[in-house]
């Protein structure tokens, strides 16, 4: 993606939360933003906020569990804009909270359904004209349960660990062919998710409970900061960074001039 100007940027879950954060901040950069999301009030919202900025929004009504769907959009977009030139696969709901042992299987099952295959069919349907084009920028939203572990959020963790391996190992598969895939941790924002926290209570470690406190009275991590990351690995400035799992409060600004070790930011641990 040479630059945001004019590039399409598809944006999942793009309604609301962290999702609508990078809409609006992509439109403002100058990017043309699909807004993809199965809620419809909430697609129309966005969009009319970037239109009355003066930025350029396309609602994407669809579910990412629905590869036909994901497929019809992406079409949609291509045919208006010319292309997807970078994925954000941001839609993604928290599940089950508490005890695993509380926990319904079924839960589990819509969490890796959404979190999982939902990234899995974004990613099949963009990827296609991004290897014919050979270029192509592709970022999921991670969380901080990928890192160490997270009791009591088992099931939002162990999809968003997944999806954080699929990244590297797609990475190193499309690495030839310019196009890079990358996790973004965008830290403690206040969504929906902060509210489920703090609805949970004692169900939950008393430090994540104390956490949702905070992040529901600050605001949380400033949406500039997560944009700004967001900017950066959907830009020809980070061409040389693929495979990476970066948080938000990472020094992330010295990798535009250097690559760092190959182990850096990423699951791997050091064989000893």
């Amino acid at each position: 993606m040479p630059s945001t100007k004019n590039a399409g940027v598809l944006i999942t879950g793009a309604g609301r939360g962290i999702g609508k954060r990078l809409a609006l901040g992509f439109a403002k950069s100058g990017a043309r933003v699909g807004l993809l999301g199965r809620n419809q009030a909430e697609l129309d919202s966005t969009r009319l906020e970037i239109e009355d900025a003066g930025g350029t929004a396309l609602g994407l009504r669809a579910d990412v569990c629905k590869p036909e769907e994901v497929l019809t959009a992406v079409g949609r977009m291509t045919s208006l804009w010319g292309g997807v030139d970078a994925l954000i696969a941001n839609a993604a709901i928290q599940g089950p909270l508490g005890p695993f042992v509380e926990n319904r299987p079924a839960a589990w099952r819509e969490v890796f359904e959404i979190n999982v295959y939902g990234v899995i069919n974004c990613c099949h349907a963009v990827l296609p004209q991004m290897l014919k084009r050979r270029s192509g920028k592709i970022l999921t939203i991670s969380c901080t349960g990928v890192a160490s572990p997270r009791p009591g959020f088992a099931a939002y963790s162990a999809s968003k660990a997944a999806i954080a391996r699929f990244v590297e190992s797609l990475a190193e598969e499309v690495r030839d062919r310019n196009v890079q895939v990358n996790s973004m941790l965008p830290g403690g924002a206040y969504t929906s998710m902060t509210d489920e926290i703090l609805q949970a209570g004692d169900q939950i470690d008393p430090a994540e409970f104390e956490l949702a406190s905070q992040v529901r009275l600050t605001g949380g991590i400033p949406a500039e900061k997560q944009i700004q990351l967001a900017l950066f690995l959907t830009s020809e400035r980070s061409n040389h960074v693929t495979g990476k799992l970066i948080q938000v409060q990472d020094d992330w600004k010295r990798l535009e001039n250097e690559n760092g070790r190959p182990d850096a930011y990423t699951l791997r641990r050091h064989h000893r």
